[in-house]
């Protein structure tokens, strides 16, 4: 019969065991048919796949892993004199916006040295479109998105310094993020809107949250070695539970 749909190619059964929750990001991890590690989030009405390296699409445009690798090569060999055309800002636009869904989904999933290369990647994407723009209104299209990413990619060292290394380390990173933040702010001449700024008060109430938890795991080491130097096993059992305790809280 002519015009006959192929049911095999819908995706009904995905959909109704995996219901949208608005209130929420829902991201898994899962495998294609070659083995290969993938991540999917679901959306209203759909599903979003994603590669877990190179471009989010899997595509490798111009033979390079993504489009800002293609641009880095042609501002190299055109020189200063480059400027993006229409089509390619129109295919940075869609690696933007790729590589924020993954970042989103690094996140959710707390694969934070992840979140942090897929920033980095936005970022020095956003650098180079600043650079070529063709147009001060596409630059500032982007450029409003700055502080976003820069939030996102602060959160991300942090959590991971906080896994791999402890507390302090992790406010070591939010320290470099809000002085990055800070930079953004003057450039644009309004530092005076940075102490207030929604973003910037979400990574120092962050940083209050991983003092507390370096203050107490301070405390509880100075404890536990008086309590070592006096003999007081018993003591320092607790507060050998207590430190561990702190230590699987942070991961």
């Amino acid at each position: 019969m002519r015009g006959r749909k192929n049911g095999r190619n819908n995706i009904d059964k995905l959909l109704r065991d995996w219901p949208y929750d608005p209130r929420t990001v829902s991201v898994r991890l899962t495998e294609g048919d070659d083995g290969r590690d993938l991540i999917q989030m679901r959306i209203d009405m759909g599903v979003l796949q994603l590669e877990v390296s190179g471009r989010p699409d899997g595509t490798r445009p111009e033979g390079r892993d993504s489009y800002f690798d293609y641009l880095q090569g042609e501002s190299l060999v055109q020189g200063a004199g480059f400027t993006l055309t229409e089509e390619q800002c129109a295919e940075v636009d869609r690696e933007f916006i790729q590589f924020y869904h993954r970042r989103i989904c690094w996140l959710k999933l707390q694969k934070y040295r992840r979140a942090v290369g897929d920033a980095d990647h936005t970022l020095g994407l956003m650098d180079l479109c600043r650079e070529c723009s063709p147009d001060e209104r596409w630059t500032v299209s982007h450029e409003q998105y700055r502080p976003f990413v820069l939030f996102h990619r602060t959160q991300a060292a942090a959590l991971a310094e906080l896994e791999d290394v402890g507390p302090q380390a992790a406010v070591r990173e939010i320290d470099g993020g809000l002085e990055r933040l800070r930079e953004v702010f003057s450039e644009h001449e309004a530092e005076d809107q940075f102490e207030d700024d929604e973003l910037v008060l979400r990574l120092a109430e962050l940083r209050s949250s991983l003092r507390e938890q370096f203050d107490d795991r301070a405390r509880l080491q100075q404890e536990l070695d008086a309590a070592v130097a006096a003999e007081k096993y018993e003591l320092a059992a607790e507060l050998r539970d207590k430190l561990a305790s702190l230590q699987r809280g942070r991961r």
